[in-house]
């Protein structure tokens, strides 16, 4: 099948639907749009720009940006001269944002935001091959060796228009995009690079299976440095979806409330703090209004045959307590995310299905999916009227998935990427003899055709008796509790499984106060035995349905939370594994410390 360039579909979406709000960012104090013709306009007086600086096909080009307008339109202008775009993640390493720009080889670099502007000014005898950078906005301390995005744009003409269509008239589908660099959990940065078919061919297939709307309004808030929210936002480009942009994530409560999409996608860890944030406002409440909370969750685990698995409900009872619930209850929940919500997409790891069927129950309906950045991302997506609940869809049209023998997952489609960047031996690695793209993943496909994802090959714990246990399950399931933040397993080459447990003190303190205890900080209540016995109840609750090699037989409690800022996290907000046990080496080693066994010195 063939696909069309990623410029060619924006094209031809602009010309068919234009749309006055196609772009939406928070100005000072509320809201501005822009809208297709005028985003066009811009894209078109970039690229113009671009070429000035001598910019032609085949070169690359990096745009170092939080989630704004801005981002958008550097990507379409860079793309339609031909040229491949580098996407450096806003709040990046220096030493690593560095990295990418001298390994892409970077002509130029497109800016937003004073902070990403400053790093590259300051490190500009670093960049080895960046000629210029262009900065929206910068400040005037800094306008005498940057180019200003807004002069560059401000007189673009009918011609330019003209002549950008032209040019990207003249790209073909198989030349190069993009190069992402993967944030990965360990090693070297890898360059991903993708064409404008593989990014083209996910943003059509990966939709094809939903209904959008003309007054849909999808929220932007994971970095567009990953190629997950950058594929769902050519997706509402490209049908019609009005896309509004949250620059700062910690906003992203009040860019609900104000803008009140329909649509959103997030990484489970959203999932996790939305749950967690719901149950502990329910916890403060006192009297008849808790009783009322108390009764609503229970509903809501009576309701997930019938609203998350699609049974019958059975008598009438249940729809109306169901109804009552949601009144009291559930409908306070949804305005909490703005009140509009109608579809909403987890990916990036699995979901624990425990928080996917408290979402279902509560009227939130979360379609789940799988992918790579070496896919483009999707590979597999929940539709509408095709899930199942714990897994994470079938594939997408015209990509294949099969079950390696020990497990792994292989694809191969159109979405699948040309390779690493100047890595040819890592590419080979990638891929079997067969030319089957190796995920990295653990999964397999039950009766029904739906892909299960289990684990990550990597990451698989084996112990001391050679049991393997597979940590991202039992992590996702104690993220459930009320009481747990975050949680790392632990014990590969151990006697058994232990877990890091990162308390959610603020939901500990509100059990503590219910139960008529006396107030204490975090730092006191962290070695507070009334708390350990909590984090153990809750444990042992969560894994009860595990195999006993499974069970973690013991944990200890972590002040602070896993951040990206401390390389514990990627900016997707995937646990950077042998970097926490690092960092916590001694914490380990002390929950082991009475079962270690002697063993010979070594002996140079």
């Amino acid at each position: 099948m063939a696909y069309p360039t990623i410029t060619g579909q924006l094209l031809e979406s602009i010309d068919k639907n234009p749309k006055p709000n196609a772009q939406m960012f928070r100005g000072e104090k509320t809201w501005e749009a822009v809208s297709s013709q005028e985003m066009l306009r811009r894209i078109a007086g970039l690229a113009k720009a671009l070429a000035e600086l001598g910019v032609k096909s085949g070169d690359r080009v990096a745009v170092f940006a939080p989630n704004c307008p801005e981002w958008h339109i550097a990507d379409f202008a860079i793309m339609g001269l031909g040229a491949a775009s580098v996407p450096i993640y806003f709040n990046e390493s220096v030493d690593r944002m560095i990295y990418i720009l001298n390994d892409s080889g970077a002509r130029v670099v497109i800016t937003s935001g004073e902070p990403q502007v400053r790093h590259i000014s300051e490190n500009r005898d670093r960049l080895q091959s960046t000629e210029h950078v262009i900065a929206a906005a910068p400040p005037t301390d800094l306008r005498g060796e940057i180019l200003k995005y807004e002069t560059l744009i401000a007189t673009t003409s009918e011609a330019d228009i003209a002549e950008f269509r032209r040019r990207a008239a003249q790209v073909a589908p198989n030349q190069l995009a993009t190069i992402i660099y993967t944030s990965g959990t360990t090693g070297e940065p890898k360059g991903v690079m993708l064409s404008h078919a593989n990014l083209s061919s996910n943003a059509v297939d990966s939709t094809a299976c939903y209904e959008f709307k003309p007054d849909d309004i999808g929220l932007s808030f994971l970095p567009l440095a990953h190629v997950y929210e950058r594929v769902i936002d050519y997706g509402y480009f490209f049908n019609g979806v009005s896309v509004a942009y949250v620059t700062q994530v910690e906003t992203v409560t009040q860019a609900l409330q104000e803008v009140k999409p329909t649509l959103f996608a997030a990484v489970p860890r959203f999932y996790e703090k939305v749950y967690a944030g719901t149950l502990e406002r329910g916890s403060r409440e006192t009297g008849a209004k808790r009783k009322v909370f108390d009764w609503a969750m229970e509903v809501a685990h009576e309701c997930v045959p019938w609203k998350a698995h699609r049974r019958p409900a059975g008598s009438g009872t249940l729809e109306m307590k169901w109804k009552v619930a949601d009144k009291l209850v559930y409908s306070k929940i949804r305005e909490g995310l703005g009140g509009r919500l109608r579809m909403l997409c987890s990916g990036g790891a699995p979901l624990a299905p425990e928080l996917a069927e408290f979402f279902w129950s509560v009227g939130l309906p979360v379609y789940q999916g799988y992918g790579l950045t070496e896919t483009s991302p999707v590979i597999s997506i929940s539709a509408p009227n095709d899930f199942k609940i714990g897994a994470v869809g079938r594939a997408i049209p015209q990509v294949s998935i099969k079950i390696a023998e020990d497990g792994e997952i292989l694809v191969k489609g159109p979405n699948v990427m040309q390779g690493y960047y100047r890595k040819p031996e890592e590419t080979q690695k990638a891929f079997t003899s067969g030319g089957w793209l190796c995920t990295g993943d653990i999964g397999r496909i039950d009766e029904d055709g739906f892909l299960i994802i289990t684990d990550r090959k990597k990451e698989l714990i084996k112990t001391a008796a050679g049991k393997f246990v597979a940590p991202a399950p039992i992590e996702n399931s104690l993220r459930t509790s009320p009481y747990i933040l975050n949680a790392l397993v632990v014990g590969d080459r151990r006697k058994f499984a232990a877990v890091l447990i990162v308390p959610n003190f603020s939901a500990a303190e509100a059990e503590a106060k219910r139960q008529n205890r006396d107030p204490v900080s975090p730092s006191l209540l962290m070695h507070d035995p009334w708390l350990r016995d909590l984090l153990q109840g809750e444990i042992e609750r969560l894994t009860a349905p595990l195999a006993q090699y499974e069970k973690p037989k013991r944990f200890a409690v972590i002040e602070r939370e896993f951040t990206y800022a401390s390389g514990e996290l990627t900016y997707t907000m995937k646990m950077k594994r042998r970097v926490i046990e690092a960092h916590y080496e001694d914490v380990i080693a002390q929950m082991y410390a009475d079962v270690t066994e002697p063993r010979p010195q070594h002996q140079a």
